[in-house]
């Protein structure tokens, strides 16, 4: 396609990511949002529906349930493949795996999500560290909300010349929030049974040259995902060169315990007070006053936001395999204007725009 057309885009899967990928593509000037497709006929699709969105059915026996809950249906799974350049497929894990026969028979362009393997499509997505590799190409897959924090903060640190290798310990939380009555833990941890965790080799399947050790444990909470690294430097360093290399990032925030953003719920709160779209944290959240540089060493701690991270990486995912931007730089400066990401690239709370009244 021609860099001048609007993307064609369509949305299979309008659960906790789907939703948010479709308000993100309909705020782009160069995107068009051609319908979203569940099989769900509740709150979900109504809610899709008063936004504007055309509702498609992968299922045909899902129509009439759908329609009788008063909800119009445009068409099927083939439809929606019709009327788009590109499909976002947003469905539980393994799900999407099972649909790519149906994007590749359409011609389709296709983009994944973190819970498929990266040998499905071969390519996996970061904006900032791979969208160069993912220009032109049939698809790609836009890592998970863990892979990609790791890759955005270490990444930082590798283009500065300063990562030599890092280990983290990754707390999980349990469960998405709107599903906590479904499942979850409750008093209780639970260790990840392998280490490394599956997230370091999934950070080396965007960037092979990272040097990376993770582990993981679940924990009884819902908001987000909480991260402690311990990175060692190819060098001595100061505090004021690590933290002007992750600033360099337009998607790493620093923030500060001594501003009150002393836990993740603070932090989500202050998200919504600030008018973020259901408290959505697409940066990740690095406390600046508890980095602690020794030396060749630093120690640091991070926020992940689960449901909001890859929203904008989707989004340039999108750029990258229909060729309509090549400019990894000019993609990323377009999804942060559509997206209003005035914190990314702030150095600090204190010097962040005043909320939205």
């Amino acid at each position: 396609m021609t860099e001048s057309r609007t993307i064609r885009v369509g949305v299979n899967g309008y659960g906790v990511i789907g939703k948010r990928v479709a308000d993100a593509v309909a705020r782009q000037v160069d995107m068009e949002l051609v319908g979203i497709a569940d099989v769900v006929a509740d709150w979900r699709m109504h809610a899709a529906v008063q936004r504007g969105f055309r509702v498609f059915s992968p299922e045909a026996g899902r129509v009439a349930a759908m329609r009788s809950a008063g909800i119009e249906v445009a068409g099927d799974l083939v439809d929606l493949l019709e009327a788009a350049d590109v499909i976002v497929d947003c469905t539980p894990k393994k799900v999407a795996t099972l649909n790519v026969a149906a994007y590749r028979c359409a011609g389709r362009k296709f983009i994944l999500q973190g819970g498929e393997k990266h040998e499905t499509t071969g390519h996996s997505f970061v904006a900032e560290a791979s969208y160069a590799g993912a220009v032109g190409r049939e698809c790609t897959r836009v890592v998970s909300c863990n892979t990609t924090s790791i890759v955005r903060t270490l990444g930082a640190l590798k283009r500065a010349g300063l990562l030599k290798k890092a280990r983290g310990t990754l707390l999980r939380r349990a469960t998405d929030p709107w599903e906590s009555h479904f499942g979850g833990i409750m008093n209780t941890l639970v260790p990840e049974a392998k280490i490394p965790s599956h997230q370091g080799p999934d950070a080396q399947s965007v960037d092979p040259e990272l040097d990376v050790v993770t582990m993981a444990v679940k924990v009884p909470e819902t908001l987000g995902h909480l991260h402690y690294w311990s990175v060692q430097l190819t060098r001595p360093a100061t505090k004021a060169e690590v933290l002007e290399a992750l600033a360099a990032s337009s998607r790493i925030l620093l923030i500060r315990m001594d501003d009150g953003l002393e836990a993740i719920n603070v932090v989500k709160e202050w998200m919504t007070d600030f008018g973020r779209p259901r408290g959505d944290l697409y940066e990740v959240a690095i406390w600046e006053d508890m980095l602690t540089v020794q030396g060749e060493e630093m120690f640091f701690a991070y926020m992940v936001d689960n449901q909001a991270i890859v929203i904008p990486e989707t989004i340039d995912a999108i750029r990258a395999v229909t060729g309509a931007e090549r400019d990894p730089a000019a993609s990323i400066r377009k999804t942060n204007e559509a997206l209003e990401m005035p914190l990314s690239g702030a150095r600090s709370a204190r010097r962040l725009p005043n909320p939205k009244p």
